[in-house]
């Protein structure tokens, strides 16, 4: 029982008190890039839970019996960026062989998340501030995953919503688009005592 109320702790502590996009400000790149269509954004969450689940499966055990016992532990960025690099090309051809429509509407964001600094922070963060343990690694990244497909999919709303107003010369485009990201942002805050008292 302690184990699963852990679990949910660090599922919930990670969907909304730590959430990698709209608290720590990593994965911005294609949160703003691809949230302008809801199926876009939902296309590019689930992608980004499967590789943060997916790499953590593979850099977890990574580090602890191969970069810790050799001494090899500043080749961790590099490792799990080919790690990353690795797993994106997989889910490119999987969803270009299966699902052609969505392979297409992501374009250049599919390949982008290579380089989304959330699939990394979470990795690394894992292993090494958390120092979370195999099974609690998994569900963080996957609570992560969701914690960004949540951001993204409130954002296409927020900003479907943007695109029907009217709005002054001077915001359109990226300004008005960065201030709804600070409002949505500040929301998030509000949770920050849910998850120690979840459980009290």
């Amino acid at each position: 029982m302690e184990l699963f109320k852990s679990l949910i702790v660090i599922i919930m502590s990670s969907v909304l008190v730590n959430n990698y996009v709209l608290s720590r400000f990593l994965g911005i790149c294609p949160f703003l890039g691809v949230s302008k269509k809801l199926n876009q954004a939902v296309g590019m969450g689930i992608s980004v839970i499967f590789v943060m689940v997916v790499a953590t499966l593979v850099t977890w055990p990574i580090q602890h019996y191969v970069l810790e016992r050799f001494n090899l532990g500043y080749m961790q960025t590099i490792v799990f960026i080919l790690v990353i690099a690795t797993l994106v090309q997989f889910i490119e051809m999987l969803l270009k062989k299966m699902i052609p429509a969505l392979h297409k509407s992501l374009g250049v964001y599919l390949p982008l998340i290579t380089t989304n600094c959330a699939v990394l922070g979470v990795t690394i963060e894992n292993v090494s501030e958390l120092d979370y343990g195999f099974l609690e690694s998994v569900v963080n990244s996957f609570g992560c995953g969701l914690g960004f497909l949540l951001a993204m999919v409130l954002f296409s709303g927020i900003r479907s919503k943007i695109d029907e107003s009217q709005i002054p010369a001077s915001f359109k485009g990226l300004p008005v688009t960065l201030i709804a990201a600070s409002f949505v942002s500040l929301a998030f805050f509000g949770f920050a005592g849910i998850v120690e008292n979840l459980f009290a």
